[in-house]
């Protein structure tokens, strides 16, 4: 019975011989008996090079050898979508990019009129056929997931990152959901993550494991750390610990998720959901219950604060999803200005030198600078393809300043300021949502499957001072 299927389905060709599977020239043709050639031998020569001729116009960086060779190579793209399943199995045509070419009558192929529209002589063809194909900046999905087919022959890259001066060193994979923060406490060998999944997790420097969890029943959705204690944000209140007493101190007050924390002027200030900044002064006397006072709620804001900065001469900055910047004197706590740069959620604030940075979904990184009437204006304007959910800064070895930008096509790109050259990019599988620094020019980022990964910059980096 196969072997009247087999006839059957030649037969098709009238006579002809069929031509070769591309669901095999892609090494994903599942068909047994498949109704095209496994081969590469029998192509008839006039149909070779209509394919050659064809594929040439489409891309300029095939050699001047690849299209007079005798043999076809698999094409480069590894994206299977190039290679569509035919509507029609091929009755009587076999679909050649947007041509279809008759197989009954292969010397029309000869006849067709294929002209190459972005080439003006044939040294020019020659010129660009002999420059080697330049990888893109994207990673390639499929050998995330261990698919792609094509190796070295990928236009997309092969590895978690590109540009100079990074490797991975761990993947660290404990928490279930979104790792929202990371903190590094001064003097200590460990380190420190919170996460969606309502956890906060230890790990040792020295050897990467994970040596304690804390439940907190709630989703963390903040995490940072000052002298000896950790802060995290959780649903209407701040969770503190003192890792050198043990001390565990609750700081209620906030309405919502706590989405953002900082310190300055020592206080602790929290960004909360219902728009307010909560504000708890350390007593060095503290009193038993808790060494922290509640001193002011800063109110401004129409909806949640979202992060948080504190820049030179005690101001603080805050980004909402209102799409405002909010200026406040932290000897004050009154809000000295209004900010209007962006027309989406403010997502993410660094104070650089004389410098505020923001960033926000409506893809754009805003350079604001002080002006001689003691506002701020928008100085630059970097705009991306992507939403910007975070920016994170730091001095590489020749002091030359590099701003990270976390997008939403989960890439990590850094830029050297004040020019945003691009410097390279980190991929991850997910968006990342934390960034921390760490000693001998470790770097960490905690993204959206709730992975940490562990860098390490070959020319150890320094963290800004201001």
């Amino acid at each position: 019975m196969a072997i009247i299927t087999t006839t059957r389905r030649t037969e098709r060709f009238s006579g002809t011989t069929p031509p070769t599977c591309k669901y095999w020239l892609a090494g994903r043709c599942n068909r047994n008996p498949c109704k095209f050639l496994h081969s590469l031998s029998t192509l008839p020569s006039n149909v070779h090079n209509a394919n050659m001729t064809y594929m040439h116009s489409k891309n300029p960086h095939l050699s001047a050898e690849k299209m007079t060779s005798s043999s076809v190579k698999k094409p480069t793209n590894c994206a299977p979508k190039a290679f569509k399943k035919p509507a029609n199995c091929a009755r009587k045509a076999v679909e050649c990019g947007s041509e279809a070419m008759s197989v009954e009558k292969p010397t029309q192929c000869e006849q067709m009129d294929i002209s190459i529209e972005k080439t003006e002589s044939v040294e020019e063809v020659a010129t660009v056929a002999k420059s080697p194909m330049e990888k893109s900046r994207s990673i390639c999905k499929y050998w995330m997931t261990d698919n792609c087919v094509h190796g070295d022959l990928c236009q997309n890259l092969h590895s978690w990152f590109y540009g100079d001066g990074f490797t991975t060193l761990a993947k660290l994979h404990e928490h279930k959901k979104v790792v929202t923060g990371i903190a590094l406490p001064a003097g200590s060998d460990k380190l420190y993550s919170g996460s969606t999944d309502g956890t906060v997790r230890a790990w040792d420097c020295n050897t990467g494991h994970c040596v304690n969890m804390i439940h907190l029943n709630s989703e963390v959705t903040s995490l940072i750390s000052e002298g000896p204690w950790i802060f995290a944000g959780v649903k209407n209140a701040v969770k503190a610990w003192n890792i050198q007493t043990g001390a565990d101190v609750t700081l209620d007050g906030p309405k919502g998720q706590v989405l953002s924390l900082n310190v300055g002027n020592d206080i602790l200030l929290a960004g909360a959901e219902d728009g307010v900044i909560y504000a708890w002064r350390y007593s060095s006397d503290p009193k038993p219950e808790s060494p922290f006072e509640l001193v002011a709620t800063l109110s401004g804001h129409t909806k949640p604060v979202v992060c948080l900065a504190i820049g030179c001469y005690k101001m603080l900055y805050s980004g909402s999803m209102d799409h405002s910047i909010k200026v406040w004197d932290l000897n004050t706590l009154q809000c000295t200005m209004t900010l209007n740069g962006h027309t989406d959620v403010v997502t993410s604030l660094l104070c650089w030198e004389d410098y505020l940075l923001s960033s926000s979904y409506d893809c754009t990184v805003n350079v604001w600078v002080c002006t001689e009437e003691g506002t701020l204006k928008v100085a630059y304007t970097h705009t991306d393809k992507n939403a910007i959910l975070g920016l994170y800064g730091m001095t590489d070895a020749d002091a030359k300043p590099i701003l990270f930008c976390s997008c939403q096509d989960n890439s990590v790109r850094m830029y050297e300021l004040p020019t945003f050259l691009e410097r390279g990019r980190l991929f991850t599988r997910r968006e990342v949502r934390s960034f921390a620094i760490g000693p001998g020019g470790l770097f960490f980022t905690g993204d959206g499957t709730g992975l940490l990964n562990v860098w390490r910059w070959l020319e150890e980096p320094k963290v800004p001072t201001s």
